[in-house]
């Protein structure tokens, strides 16, 4: 079941209410994806406190350290020589008892903000708390980006930079790198350092971000998708000869991923256009026109459910089941030989 997308306030309108001068008194951000709360979290710090405000008027908890009565108290004191106090807490999903916050938010001090980071969970929406939040103050999810999101997370970053990326390294990025965006910014952050003209190119992105120029999973998955059986033949000597770079527990997900989007892609209504296959399988329109539209044309649907069931039989074999002794360069050459006949 797909995880269900979380509504209320987005970092984007934060943002925007802030800079409009719409400041709440508390700000909770909570979610799976850090990444946002950091960023939510510094602007706020940057946006409501000077540098030299800092040394009287910002406190720093830790939710594993603290409590919310002591959190409160330190809210309800005054600004020294700035507009306001601000209250940091971090690690707040660490905090055992939020019933001090609960009155708090019914009266808080009006010359001090409150923020609250809690980081790998969310708060129990039936609980009290949640709706005081939504009503005095902001309470704002982030949440794990999608794989199909990443690439274009990528190039929407690489745009805030006034920089560009080509859209094969944008997918290959965010494929290499996956869904820590804290690691996928720096990890861009570095490439804009060394790329030519401001232009991330694929090349760029193989050299520095340690993918094979040649021997990986991305070029795997393109041989297959063109059903090239000597540059799979190739690719599949490759890594048996370097297990550690391409583990068959690294290759097997990015295989049935691509064969699931493939099987959902034939049930896509409409023409089949390129636009029309991206939105139904969820992936850019490049990655629908150059993976998933050829290979539509050399895998029939069923031979594409009966590769998704070996590729499943060859993982639980990898697993030792019912696998005494083939090691996984054999278990993976037996998969390709069977995906491409």
């Amino acid at each position: 079941m797909a995880k269900k997308t979380p509504t209320g306030p987005t970092p984007e309108t934060i943002i925007n209410d802030v800079r409009a001068g719409n400041i709440a008194p508390v700000y909770y951000l909570m979610g799976e994806e850090s990444y946002y709360i950091d960023h939510v979290a510094d602007f706020l710090l940057n946006h409501l406190l000077q540098p030299e405000e800092r040394d009287f008027n910002l406190i720093t908890l830790f939710g594993a350290e603290t409590d919310a009565t002591t959190v409160v108290q330190s809210a309800m004191g005054f600004p020294m020589g700035a507009q306001r106090m601000v209250v940091l807490v971090k690690e707040a999903q660490n905090l055992k008892d939020l019933a001090p916050l609960e009155d708090y938010l019914k009266q808080p001090q009006p010359s001090s903000v409150l923020i609250l980071c809690h980081k790998n969970g969310v708060l129990d929406r039936r609980k009290g708390i949640v709706k005081l939040l939504e009503k005095y103050g902001v309470l704002m999810e982030s949440a794990k980006l999608r794989d199909y999101q990443l690439a274009t997370w990528v190039k929407q970053y690489v745009d805030r930079k006034k920089a560009k990326i080509e859209p094969q390294a944008a997918e290959v990025l965010a494929d290499f790198v996956g869904a820590d965006l804290n690691r996928l910014s720096g990890e861009i952050d570095k490439l804009l350092l060394s790329a030519k003209l401001s232009i991330i190119t694929l090349g760029l992105v193989q050299e520095h971000i340690g993918v094979s120029k040649e021997f990986n999973v991305f070029e795997l998955l393109d041989a297959l998708g063109k059903k090239d059986v000597l540059k799979v033949n190739r690719i599949a000597n490759y890594f048996d000869k370097n297990p550690k770079k391409n583990p068959i527990q690294m290759v097997l997900p990015a295989l049935f991923r691509f064969f699931s989007q493939l099987m959902l892609a034939y049930y896509t209504p409409g023409t089949k256009s390129p636009r029309e296959v991206a939105s139904w399988v969820g992936v850019s329109d490049w990655q629908a026109e150059r993976n998933i539209l050829p290979a539509m044309r050399l895998y029939s649907g069923r031979k594409v459910m009966d590769i998704i069931g070996q590729i499943r039989r060859t993982d639980a074999r990898s697993k030792g089941v019912d696998n005494p002794a083939i090691e996984s360069g054999d278990l993976m050459k037996e998969l390709l030989f069977f995906i491409l006949h």
